[in-house]
């Protein structure tokens, strides 16, 4: 009889659970990035694909790759996360890391393989509130956590986005903005006040979603390489539009709309 096997019924008389080999954690990364993309009813097909594209071309572009590369720790780890309703959160691509060109291209083809997940009403917060889950369960170590939204409309249900936006900045997190204008022109001052926040945050625009896969890789490179990337800014105040719809900032509808 072999040691180990002694030992395993040794164990096994004793009623002790022998212990299973842990897994290596994995090496901590520079950045762990959840882009949490809008795709309530507003976003029609042609615009979802010009969005689900603009993800995959910036993520590939070498320019990032290289960015990626240069960073103190040589590596990122990323995840997709679809939005509408309040119950419709999905993961489109789990985490993945990014290291080097090959890696970038295989999360870029797991988005161009992904599907639309849902349409429905605008819940940016319990959006906000999802990406806090997932990125609490990353599977590295980052010494940034961010979370990027993008979307082209206000919130029109749920719990009010500035509350949860407050308890993800308290929680270490960064919060970036890329507001599509094509239906709402108000919509940059809302995610500057309502939507953005943290340590070194910024808010980019999208004139209309052809313009988005630019804005994409622009605001990508900026938060891998921990700038602001040219054209991003901070509104100082929200415009009356914004102020002139009070439930819709706060994320809130009446019931009747709920039912």
């Amino acid at each position: 009889m072999t040691l180990a096997l002694h030992v395993a019924i040794v164990a096994l008389l004793s009623g002790v659970t022998l212990a299973q080999p842990v897994a290596a954690a994995e090496e901590p990364v520079d950045l762990a990035l959840v882009m949490a993309v809008d795709v309530s009813e507003s976003v029609d097909h042609d615009e979802y694909i010009l969005q689900h594209e603009g993800i995959a071309r910036a993520v590939e572009s070498a320019k990032l790759v290289q960015q990626v590369v240069n960073g103190k720790r040589g590596a990122i780890e990323v995840a997709v996360m679809e939005w509408s309703d309040r119950d419709k959160q999905v993961i489109t691509v789990d985490w993945m890391r990014i290291s080097d060109q090959k890696s970038a291209d295989a999360f870029a083809a797991a988005v161009r393989a992904s599907r639309r997940s849902s349409e429905g009403l605008t819940a940016i917060g319990d959006a906000l509130l999802a990406a806090h889950a997932l990125l609490d369960r990353a599977p590295a170590a980052a010494d940034r956590r961010i979370v990027d939204v993008s979307g082209d409309g206000m919130a029109n249900i749920g719990p009010p986005v500035q509350t949860v936006r407050d308890e993800l900045v308290a929680a270490g997190i960064t919060i970036n903005g890329l507001a599509i204008l094509a239906s709402e022109p108000w919509l940059e001052s809302y995610y500057d006040q309502y939507v953005i926040g943290g340590t070194g945050a910024f808010l980019l625009r999208a004139e209309d979603f052809n313009s988005f896969a630019n804005a994409m890789q622009n605001k990508m490179q900026g938060e891998v390489a921990g700038l602001t990337p040219p054209g991003a800014h901070r509104l100082a105040e929200a415009e009356p539009a914004v102020m002139a719809r009070p439930a819709m900032v706060a994320g809130r509808v009446s019931q009747r709309q709920m039912q």
